[in-house]
């Protein structure tokens, strides 16, 4: 799509809820705005919309989605199914683990089960986004020059999983148009950096290293960087550490809520039966509750520690006369003591301190001498008090044990809930004003080469006993299936300039019967994400025993 776009959209799609934003380009605009009016509640300001399909029993056609899927799914109750937390699913590894350690395997969907759950949650997505920004264009939606980009988790491998969720978002309608692109772009960590470092860039120095951590609904991302320039109001950086990930977030606080929950309606049922026709669906129904969802963002808060030590969820369908002090059960609510949400939270921290403390170790290996000046903080449940005030106490100067990170600032994101999205369309679009990327160089997640061939040394000792031939065309001997790694594992990575190599292609001449023999020729290009050190030299060398993964690509 030559020239620039009228329109950058940017989709965070998360475990929980997802975020669009978007920046009328063709406008002149650098403003980066969000949806937030969704179908269901298009008379409020929503900044998200659920991650949520509710299908009918036995229909492959979901009947609503997002705020129309809890309204539907709190209001119809038994004949239709809710499908939510299905964003990790999509790495069919992790996909594997979960049905290892059910106790029901068959429970678990099988991946062509996500997928479709995938594709059915974008169409929805995609005639939204179409019916909200259609009127910011000159033009007709379908003659716009519009780019549509999307985040992935670090946890994401970019074969297969990635590629999976690129076609999957192809198939639903995104880039359909011949005017429309769609592109993965930073991740949720890195995207994260880039809206941080544009919105704050006053507090920021030159050369610091900034660590960023994006907890979100699902999942946690790591990322370490340095601040490159800090010229101008506008911060540029570069990434000093591969990214990490990890399954660490809202969404497992709040099955940790729902299993207690539900334990509580199980015993009290046993004791003295409630009248109610699904315990499961009930307990799903007061994870979802406001009550519940107050009770949990406020947690840690002024607010709630000057509000009472109890709160209370309404148990759904239940008969108001129904008394149960035993379990907590009255008057048609279920009561908690406030602080029983503590432990929910703690599970989910002390994973977040031990990727933290790896992470802090791993820097200081690699740059040893150096502080961490900053520590900033994005996400759903980054933007909770309580979480914020854990890793205050734990990391803020002079409470840390790591020495790089005696000195450290905790901030918080700006939106940090729409982090995400924002950075992306804002790195975009820098880059179309200034032909620069907020975030300059990028360490690569894996190794990437091409397949090539080598003249044959008979007295160099590494071509011993490796599979030779050879060229019609000279009468040399070359060494066959080497691989020119050009970007290794860690390595930095330049967003803004290309990487390039230069190969020697021998070809037949031209003659009679060919005249214009063929001149273009399919490249292979190798991603392995085995440890820099043991990448192989050569495909079919025994020294390879991690398969890698080969994508053909006709230049």
């Amino acid at each position: 799509m030559a020239g620039q776009p009228d329109l950058v959209v940017s989709i965070d799609f998360g475990m929980t809820c997802t975020g669009v934003a978007y920046c009328n380009v063709a406008t002149g605009s650098d403003n980066v705005r969000h949806i937030q009016r969704w179908p269901g509640r298009t008379h409020a300001n929503e900044n998200k919309v659920p991650t949520l399909l509710v299908y009918p029993q036995g229909s492959s056609t979901p009947s609503s989605w997002g705020f129309l899927a809890e309204t539907a799914q709190e209001t119809s109750g038994a004949g239709y199914e809710s499908r939510e937390w299905f964003k990790i699913m999509l790495d069919e590894h992790l996909l594997e683990q979960m049905r290892q350690k059910a106790a029901d395997p068959l429970s678990v969907p099988q991946i062509h089960e996500v997928e479709k759950w995938y594709t059915d949650y974008f169409q929805h997505l995609y005639r939204t986004i179409e019916a909200r920004l259609k009127g910011e264009l000159a033009s007709q939606w379908c003659d716009a020059k519009i780019e549509f980009i999307f985040s992935v988790p670090t946890t994401w491998k970019p074969i297969p999983t990635v590629e999976r969720f690129r076609k999957i978002i192809s198939r639903s309608g995104f880039g359909s148009s011949a005017t429309h692109t769609v592109s993965i772009g930073l991740t949720e960590a890195e995207a994260a950096a880039v809206y941080t470092a544009r919105s704050m860039p006053g507090i920021f120095k030159e050369n610091e290293l900034l660590f960023v951590c994006d907890v979100g609904g699902g999942t946690t991302d790591l990322a370490v960087f340095r601040v490159k320039s800090a010229t101008g109001g506008s911060l540029e950086l570069a990434q000093v550490d591969v990214v990490f990930g990890a399954t660490i977030g809202a969404a497992q606080l709040d099955s940790l809520y729902e299993n207690t929950v539900l334990q509580r309606l199980q015993h009290a049922d046993q004791a003295q039966p409630m009248g109610l026709a699904d315990l499961n669906q009930t307990a799903w129904e007061m994870r979802i509750s406001k009550e519940y969802q107050n009770a949990k963002c406020d947690y840690g808060s002024e607010e709630s520690i000057a509000d009472t030590a109890t709160f209370v969820v309404s148990v759904p369908k239940l008969d108001r006369r129904y008394q149960n002090p035993q379990h907590g059960i009255g008057n048609g609510d279920m009561h908690f003591q406030r602080d029983d949400l503590k432990g929910f939270f703690d599970a989910q921290i002390s994973k977040l301190f031990d990727m933290l403390d790896k992470q802090f170790t791993r820097i200081h290996q690699s740059h040893p001498g150096e502080r961490i000046a900053h520590l900033v903080l994005s996400g759903g449940l980054g933007n909770s008090a309580y979480v914020q005030s854990c890793l205050r106490n734990r990391y803020s100067p002079g409470s840390s044990s790591h020495t790089n990170a005696h000195d450290i600032q905790i901030r918080i994101a700006p939106d940090p809930q729409l982090v995400v999205c924002k950075g992306n369309v804002a790195d975009r679009v820098q880059k179309l004003k200034t032909g620069q990327s907020v975030l300059g160089w990028r360490c690569s997640r894996a190794s990437y080469g091409t397949t090539c061939k080598v003249l044959h040394e008979p007295q160099n000792p590494k071509y011993y006993g490796l599979k030779t031939e050879r060229d019609p065309l000279d009468g040399k001997m070359y060494v066959t299936n080497c691989v020119d790694w050009f970007i290794k594992q860690g390595e930095p990575v330049s967003s803004d300039h290309p990487i390039v190599r230069t190969f020697n292609r021998k070809c037949a001449p031209a003659n009679p019967g060919a005249p214009e023999p063929n001149r273009v020729f399919p490249t292979e290009i190798v991603c392995s994400d085995v440890d820099r050190t043991l990448l192989p030299t050569v495909m079919n060398s025994c020294e390879y025993s991690n398969p890698a993964a080969v994508i053909s690509i006709v230049y």
